[in-house]
């Protein structure tokens, strides 16, 4: 039997969901307020819940924040029910990671089509085999557990000394990873586009996040529960063997960046970080791309002040390597670039 937690301060609202999932078989957990319901969603682990946005204690929004901090209970599909129907509310809940938004007054049909709309997709079969498997599809299935959520640009996933609670996959945008020194300054570690995977060193060693993440760009991720990603990377040898990978690569890439800052001039530094970029987010085998890319972004992958790259930047539009138009840097020559001097 199904479980479901309705969270909501009007008793007649409230009283009349419960009644209606009851009737349809589903085993009915209720709360007036956002307190009692984020102690009883962690306590019973429903398989949905649904939850009003004003009410007293704590509102929808902080529901939704303190579910989505507990591994427990960050991946239950999370329906918000509301009286009003603004864009500002809407975008809100969904940009928090709400599955879906229900305007009251709604009728059985509409509810029960958000519910089992979120529980089927819940429950999707993942394909996992017990002992070996494609990578691919294994990988496919273990980002079909998580749960997709919106981040505006340059919002902040999460931050140092954070507890991790879940794996990161771009499903859209960019992301950065980053470490900020006392003075201010951030030194940009990673960069991630489309298809990539993140958070999962912290993850791996059953630490604290050593650094911070933010997106570059408005992008969708898709966040897996700690617990889902540590039960497949035990249970898969082929998963296991991908992330070992990612963790060698990531080593690597970090152990190059502090070869450039140590031995590298600032004009090899900043001529280097723009082909890293363009091999992030530029076309393959093309040799110029544009890139949008802020000069503080650049300046923390190159660990140098802004107003340095600003300088270095015009002297490559002199030497016609590149072109700035507004925002944008338009590569002429990627080779040309990777065959600055020191």
């Amino acid at each position: 039997m199904k479980k479901a937690l309705i969270i909501e301060d009007s008793d007649d609202i409230r009283e009349g969901i419960v009644e209606m999932l009851a009737l349809a078989g589903y085993e009915t957990y209720s709360a007036k307020n956002g307190k009692i319901g984020v102690e009883l969603a962690t306590k019973q682990l429903p398989d949905i819940i649904l939850c009003d946005i004003m009410m007293p204690e704590l509102d929808g929004y902080s529901v939704l924040y303190l579910l989505q901090k507990n591994a427990l209970t960050a991946t239950i599909p999370f329906i918000f029910m509301t009286a009003k129907a603004e864009r500002a509310d809407m975008r809100k809940g969904m940009e928090m990671g709400a599955d879906d938004y229900l305007t009251k007054p709604f009728d059985d049909v509409e509810l029960f089509n958000a519910i089992e709309s979120r529980l089927k997709k819940r429950s999707k079969p993942t394909g996992f085999k017990t002992k070996g498997g494609d990578s691919v599809s294994l990988l496919e299935s273990m980002r079909a557990k998580g749960k997709t959520r919106s981040f505006a640009g340059k919002q902040i996933i999460y931050v140092e000394t954070d507890e991790p609670a879940h794996l990161y996959f771009v499903k859209k945008g960019q992301v950065k990873t980053y470490k900020r020194a006392k003075d201010g300054r951030e030194l940009s570690s990673t960069l991630y586009k489309e298809g990539d995977f993140f958070g999962y060193e912290s993850l791996c060693r059953a630490a604290a996040y050593s650094d911070n993440a933010a997106t570059l760009c408005d992008s969708e991720l898709i966040l897996i529960a700690k617990s889902d990603f540590m039960d497949d990377l035990l249970n898969h040898q082929e998963i296991a063997n991908t992330f070992l990978g990612m963790l060698s690569g990531s080593v690597q890439e970090k152990e190059e960046q502090m070869l450039r800052l140590a031995y590298f001039s600032v004009r090899k530094r900043v001529a280097d970080a723009l082909v890293k970029v363009a091999g992030k987010f530029g076309e393959p085998d093309s040799d110029s791309c544009t890139l949008r890319i802020s000069r503080d972004d650049l300046a923390a992958l190159v660990g140098t002040a802004s107003e340095t790259v600003s300088r270095m930047l015009a002297d490559f539009k002199d030497e016609k390597l590149i072109e700035k138009n507004g925002n944008a840097i338009q590569i002429l020559s990627i080779e040309k670039l990777k065959n600055v001097k020191q």
